[in-house]
């Protein structure tokens, strides 16, 4: 002590609490359980599917496997957040057309709908409208109806909408000519 007679200060604490604090708001869509049969017997784990989203345009859907719940959760969280989307929206309520999505055998239309309508659509479909901010829209699930597929069906349609700013760049117009 005497070599040093600067008193030494003490360590800063490391929060161990600390989250990162994410923009989105995230709903979990499923959770099953899933096994793996091996020479030692079955193996147990958890598949989560959760859709993240702003509610002002923005929204992903990611899918995340571990032995817990809780950190298949956390992975897939992780994994929307990756995959986020913008979506264009007509006076911050609803689409600009009439689409279709699909992934594997399940289908999903999207239609817009008049101001007040509401989201008229069911299970995943619904998540992941909700989370884009869609306020009035009209759905039809086709198909399957897995929820991992029809919410994935979702974001496909939700992929292919196209502002009428986009279609005016691409012919070459202006907004006010189409």
């Amino acid at each position: 002590m005497e070599k040093n007679d600067k008193e030494r200060k003490p360590r800063k604490e490391f929060n161990k609490n600390y989250e990162k604090k994410s923009p989105y708001e995230e709903k979990v869509i499923s959770i099953s359980r899933v096994s793996k049969t091996t020479k030692g017997g079955r193996s147990m784990r958890f598949s989560a599917t959760v859709a993240v989203g702003d509610r002002k345009g923005r929204v992903g859907l990611g899918t995340g496997k571990a032995n817990e719940v809780q950190a298949a959760i956390s992975k897939a969280i992780k994994s929307a957040e990756k995959n986020v989307i913008k979506v264009d929206l007509v006076d911050n309520r609803t689409l600009s057309h009439e689409v279709t999505g699909v992934c594997g055998a399940a289908k999903v239309l999207i239609r817009p709908a008049r101001e007040g309508r509401g989201i008229v659509a069911g299970g995943p479909v619904r998540n992941v409208l909700e989370l884009a901010g869609v306020k009035d829209i009209v759905s039809k699930s086709l198909g399957s109806n897995t929820q991992i597929n029809t919410a994935r069906a979702t974001m496909d349609a939700l992929k292919q909408q196209k502002s009428r700013a986009h279609i005016a760049n691409l012919r070459g117009k202006k907004v006010e000519e189409i």
